[in-house]
């Protein structure tokens, strides 16, 4: 054989054989093959919010009754039974209104906050609304309920 001939069989081997390597070295993993390291640390994945719902109650709904609580929660605090009574599902006679702020006149000043948020199940809710003043302190459930499209207090 001629120098030549040899040479370039030689060269061609080595293409060759470098393009097999190559191709082994570049080839995609299979699906077991571990995922490369990754170059920067991976922050660990954030758990989600604790749910204020019970069953699937849809983000409206719970804006909605979130709305209602605080609602209730200032209507108590600021002692205006008018304002509460815009807040319930029926409307409410003037007598009943009138009792509702002499009891909270009677009260004195009172510090309002909601002992949680609203637990929504369907069209009933309910949260809880701590009450502390000059006579004590409180933990009242208020129920709420959706009637027409519209959450409100029931009663």
């Amino acid at each position: 054989m001629s120098r030549r001939l040899t040479a370039g069989l030689v060269v061609l081997g080595a293409l060759v054989a470098g393009a097999a390597l190559g191709l082994v070295l570049v080839a995609p993993a299979g699906p077991s093959a571990p995922p490369p390291p990754p170059s920067q640390p991976v922050s660990p994945p954030v758990a989600p919010a604790p749910s204020t719902t019970a069953g699937s109650a849809s983000d409206a709904d719970v804006a909605a009754t979130n709305v209602l609580a605080n609602a209730i929660a200032d209507a108590i605090r600021h002692a205006d039974a008018k304002e509460f009574g815009r807040l319930t599902c029926r409307a409410q006679t003037s007598q009943a209104l009138a009792d509702l702020q002499a009891k909270w006149d009677a009260a004195g000043p009172l510090t309002v906050t909601l002992a949680g948020p609203p637990v929504v199940g369907g069209d009933s809710a309910g949260v809880t609304v701590h009450v502390e003043g000059a006579g004590g302190r409180k933990d009242t459930p208020f129920p709420m309920h959706r009637e027409n499209g519209r959450w409100c207090v029931p009663g």
